[in-house]
């Protein structure tokens, strides 16, 4: 059965929701391209770009953690935000959620560890798991915290270091994934405010788990020996049932934010869906209706970045002056579980976003 927030009641109260004040994002230096891909394969870059419309995707070098791209994008973020993690012993965030569904470990959860590396110890800090939907669950809760008045400000990140999760012989998978990890900082504000966080609409299906899954490697396989082996480690995905459902429950969600914002599909000026592949973006795009110059896509250059890819291309588009305040944004993603989620927002002034390329973080997770 498909669970949906009610459709009648409004979801935010219009007076009270999460503004957004910055954002950044940061993918890894190596860059491997169509061409570079293993021979075993049987690929080729017209071949991927015709099917996925991507040309290539990063990598995370060996030693760097999910950790390590959250610490670093979170860092550009709160800079991007003009904000210091602590202000006189202070902390100036006063939550930090981690949306991932690639954590360094199974326990504990990333958040604390990364609220400890950026200085803010003693924050409220928790994980998000709703796959490719992650950002959009996390703006939720976020959005939740600022409301409820358990926070003021709240730093909300999403990162993955897909490489780790794939099988090496299973191309279908191979060519889609890159690493890296996206953060926006966002503070309690009015909802008539710029970059006020206006409508939200989150759904899931569990009944559609074996879609998108990591068999192994959890409670399930620890309770069962002798039913799993080394390749149940490895992400598996049945792309065709998968296309289906992320064009239906993306573009479903899309309209019922869309009727929560009070917006007609005409007036969205920009359009930023996960970044699957770009069939399924130019298939959601062409149902909501989007038209092809209003979307904000860099899948070319990334891939498909799991609860990355919303906040990387939000993040690459503003660094390349792409988004600009006043314009009306819609969001929308779809993921394992299954889940899927979509958000309306107007993007505000921000100060200057910084580009999301740049050198591997040096910093590894210390051994515990």
């Amino acid at each position: 059965m498909t669970h949906r927030l009610p459709s009648a009641a409004p979801l935010l109260t219009p007076s009270r929701t999460a503004v957004l004040e910055g954002i950044a994002g940061f993918v890894p230096p190596e860059a491997v391209a169509n061409d570079a891909l293993p021979a075993a394969w049987g690929v080729d870059d017209a071949w991927v770009r015709r099917r996925t419309g991507i040309g290539e995707r990063r990598r995370a070098a060996p030693g760097v953690t999910t950790g390590d791209l959250a610490l670093e994008a979170a860092g550009r973020a709160l800079s991007a935000a003009d904000r210091s993690p602590v202000d006189g012993g202070r902390p100036l965030v006063d939550a930090v959620i981690v949306a991932t569904s690639t954590p360094d470990r199974p326990m504990p959860a990333m958040a604390p560890r990364l609220a400890t590396r950026l200085g803010l110890g003693g924050v409220a800090a928790w994980d998000v798991s709703a796959a490719c939907s992650g950002f959009v669950y996390g703006l939720a809760a976020a959005v939740g915290a600022l409301t409820s008045g358990c926070a003021d400000r709240v730093l909300l990140v999403a990162a993955e270091v897909y490489s780790t999760l794939l099988d090496p012989l299973d191309r279908s998978a191979g060519i889609l994934f890159g690493d890296g990890a996206g953060a926006a900082v966002l503070r309690r504000g009015a909802s008539d405010e710029p970059g006020a966080v206006l409508a939200l609409d989150l759904g899931s299906d569990g009944s559609g788990e074996g879609l998108i899954q990591v068999p192994g490697g959890g409670a399930l396989e620890r309770s069962r020996p002798g039913e799993f082996g080394p390749d149940d480690r490895y992400f598996r995905m049945r792309g065709h049932d998968v296309f289906q459902h992320a064009v239906t429950r993306m573009t479903q969600s899309a309209h019922t934010v869309l009727k929560r914002a009070d917006w007609a599909a005409e007036d969205i000026d920009r359009f930023c869906a996960h970044q699957a592949n770009a069939r399924i973006l130019s298939a959601v795009g062409a149902r909501v209706p989007v038209s092809d110059d209003r979307h904000v896509t860099n899948i070319a250059r990334v891939g498909n970045t799991g609860a990355a890819s919303i906040p990387l291309a939000l993040a690459d588009a503003a660094a390349r002056g792409e988004l600009h305040a006043g314009q009306r944004v819609l969001l929308t993603a779809f993921g394992a579980g299954l889940t899927w989620g979509s958000a309306a927002l107007v993007w505000p002034e921000l100060p200057a976003v910084p580009g999301i390329d740049g050198a591997d973080p040096a910093v590894p997770m210390p051994a515990v």
